[in-house]
């Protein structure tokens, strides 16, 4: 399915006006979404506004916005008042600077989206998006839109087009001198440790298709479950070894030699070998497509041989 424009919008550096649509870059997907359902006849709830004072539900038309300036105090802005405050929308992004491209803490970014040439502006596009390239340099604009206006930036993408990205205001952005940081002395031989480990697992480049969100699999599979009519089977989560004083230099020769080939002693690998799950269960038929064969020897709880003795059937 083709992407969907959002808007219509100009965007200008000099005297070069350039026409762009304006694209979505990402999509939310919060996992799984749950209703409130009464318990007793399992219905959906509805949410209902109450004056505290009179106890009384209120509908809609009858509410406005008030601002708290003193305690149980407030004044009040009627809906014409706020909409005659909000920015015009002029469906123009202003471009005000050119700043180095590594330059902008990506703590600033907000939500971005993706700009396509419109009609007429494939050359002036290409040209904006070659230039920053040579340059090394990313644009920064102003734009207003749905009656906010907003600090972008405006950067050419590895996929080959330009994106623009909303950025937070300075006091939306907390300080890290609130941290109480202690300035601490690095010891060089663990410095040089820590330098060989980041080596030893460094990358050239990001690969977001090799992160999934594990819990939303999770609820997916136990939704699943739930609509079929099995029980679920819960593990045991792992106890927290939090608070240990630790060696340092021996935690890194230990994680070098991990990642070397080195052998794991017996010890630790049963300390580290996950707890077995309270009841077995039969998998669905998205578990059997999606999870990689075992060997039949494995420990694991997902597909582990046990013996006949303790072999448990599943509940439906």
């Amino acid at each position: 399915m083709p992407a969907r424009s959002l808007a219509d919008l100009s965007l200008s550096f000099g005297l070069v006006s350039i026409p762009v649509k304006l694209f979505s870059a990402t999509q939310s997907k919060d996992g799984v979404s749950f209703n409130l359902i009464h318990r007793q006849c399992g219905s959906r709830m509805r949410q209902q506004y109450v004056c505290i004072r009179e106890d009384v539900v209120v509908p809609r038309e009858d509410m406005v916005k008030g601002y708290q300036f003193s305690k149980d105090q407030y004044v009040i802005f009627e809906p014409e008042e706020l909409k005659a405050l909000e920015e015009k929308g002029t469906h123009s992004i202003d471009i005000v600077a050119f700043v180095p491209a590594g330059s902008i803490d990506p703590i600033y970014y907000d939500k971005a989206y993706y700009l396509a040439p419109d009609k007429r502006g494939d050359r002036p596009y290409s040209l904006l998006l070659e230039g920053m390239k040579q340059t090394g340099r990313v644009a920064l604009a102003r734009w207003a839109w749905r009656g906010k206006s907003y600090t972008v930036q405006v950067r050419p993408s590895p996929e080959g087009g330009l994106v623009l990205q909303q950025l937070l205001y300075a006091d939306e952005v907390r300080s890290m001198n609130e941290l109480d940081i202690p300035d601490t002395e690095v010891k060089k031989p663990e410095l040089a440790l820590a330098v060989q480990l980041i080596d030893q697992i460094a990358r050239d480049s990001f690969d977001p298709r090799e992160y999934e969100d594990e819990v939303k699999k999770r609820m997916e599979v136990a939704v699943e479950q739930k609509v079929a009519g099995q029980e679920i089977s819960i593990s045991d989560e792992p106890e927290a070894e939090g608070g240990k004083v630790i060696d340092l230099m021996a935690a890194l020769k230990a994680s070098l030699a991990k990642k070397s080939g080195g052998g794991t002693s017996a010890a630790g690998a049963t300390a580290t070998e996950p707890k077995a799950k309270k009841s077995a269960r039969r998998a669905t038929p998205r578990e059997e497509t999606e999870a990689p064969a075992e060997p039949k020897k494995a420990t694991g709880t997902h597909g582990a041989s046990k013996p006949a003795a303790k072999k448990t059937r599943a509940k439906k």
